[in-house]
């Protein structure tokens, strides 16, 4: 048997049809055959915590993941015979970026920014402050303020801007530096079993945009907006990676490229050999 293929998805508007654009009928079931393979791990990768995945997961039907990087890869937790385990190696790591200082102290100063209006509390992470942000919101002016707010504090952090297409309006997490999917996805290749060429990664939104242009193989699902995808295109060919990057396009086991479609396509491209798996 080959070793291990590493499976991981987004969640929202990625393997979750919670977006506008229509879901091919039947693919999360194919998606759960995949994933059942002895020759198969799952990992969802989101920007929810561990309990609003479960959530989901009860929701949507989804399979059971072996891990859940969550909080927007500022958590990471093992599925075990006694429960899900989290790595406090990893979360450890991370906040040594914050220099000892709690969220609550950077939600506090932060609050009063003037176009940030704070997530609920169950959005919020220990290592992960989320903000909500008004389509029209100037970026450029809230780094400004943030980094004014920030910087005298010493902190090692990255913004990562996304937006909620639903709802329409702009999402921002504010991490330690050394916190983003992609980098805990290196740090779960790199402490289990998993070679690079065996892991495909798939997405749809701007905190999926480090890991879909890393060079781990990636797949940009159909569904993504159309100026981001240009974006992870151009990203991609720039860092060349360009053959690293799956662009789902529809038509794949007749089916559309949006959501878990898209997921199946880019796996397929990437692992020709689990075509048969999914056709049953």
């Amino acid at each position: 048997m080959k070793p291990a293929l590493l499976i991981c998805s987004d969640l929202d508007r990625t393997l979750l049809p919670n977006g506008s654009q229509p879901e091919s009928p039947g693919v999360r079931e194919v998606f759960a055959r995949l994933v059942s393979r002895a020759e198969v791990d799952l990992a969802y990768v989101s920007g929810r915590d561990l309990q609003l995945v479960l959530g989901a997961m009860e929701t949507y039907g989804l399979p059971e993941p072996r891990f859940v990087i969550g909080d927007v890869g500022t958590s990471l937790h093992e599925s075990t015979p006694s429960g899900w385990a989290a790595s406090i190696h990893w979360q450890e790591t991370i906040l040594e970026d914050w220099r000892g200082r709690r969220p609550e102290r950077l939600r506090e100063e932060l609050g009063s920014i003037e176009g940030l209006t704070l997530q609920e509390n169950a959005r919020q992470g220990a290592a992960k402050i989320s903000f909500y942000v008004a389509e029209q919101a100037d970026r450029s002016q809230l780094e400004v303020a943030i980094r004014e707010r920030l910087g005298p504090m010493d902190l090692r952090y990255r913004l990562v801007w996304s937006t909620d297409e639903v709802e329409h309006r702009g999402l921002l997490d504010i991490l330690p530096a050394s916190a983003s999917k992609l980098h805990a996805l290196e740090f779960l290749i790199d402490n289990w079993p998993y070679a690079g060429q065996r892991v495909v990664f798939a997405g749809d939104s701007g905190n999926d945009i480090e890991v879909l242009t890393s060079g781990l193989p990636s797949v940009l699902v159909a569904n993504a907006d159309e100026e981001l995808r240009a974006l992870v295109v151009s990203m991609a060919a720039r860092r060349g990676h360009a053959d690293a990057l799956y662009l789902a396009q529809g038509g794949f086991l007749g089916t559309n490229g949006n959501y878990c479609a898209g997921i199946l396509e880019g796996v397929a491209h990437f692992f020709p050999e689990t075509i048969p798996w999914m056709q049953g």
